[in-house]
């Protein structure tokens, strides 16, 4: 049996510039899984980094309010929302509450970081 305890997962900034703690991955544990699972946090007021993703993804929101954003697209999410996001869609959430919005990323199949662009802002 498998139990990961989020308090024991080391949190790092990703790529999109959110704090990350992975959960599961299929090339960190041994599990037999397809997809990888992880833990998300944009602090109020910030917003994750555009970035696209040759996977799926879902986010499931757990606490705080923000705007996802994907294509052309925008709609507010609150905790029990899930947000399908397709392959290859340009992609980033906005933190525009005051508390933290937590997330859980689920990446099918999992994340790789070569499967991902971050489009860094223009100066």
């Amino acid at each position: 049996m498998l139990i990961r305890k989020l308090k024991d997962c080391e949190e790092f900034v990703a790529g999109d510039g959110t704090l990350l703690r992975e959960l599961l991955h299929p090339d960190k544990q041994p599990v037999a899984l397809r997809y990888s699972l992880a833990h998300a946090i944009v602090p109020a007021g910030q917003t994750s980094i555009p970035h696209a993703l040759t996977t799926s993804e879902v986010y499931y929101i757990l606490a705080g309010r923000g705007e996802m954003h994907i294509n052309d697209e925008a709609q507010f999410v609150e905790p029990g929302d899930a947000v399908y996001i397709p392959p290859n869609a340009r992609q980033f959430i906005a933190n525009n509450g005051t508390e933290p919005l937590i997330f859980i990323c689920l990446v099918d199949p999992a994340w790789r970081q070569e499967d991902e662009t971050v489009y860094q802002p223009a100066n």
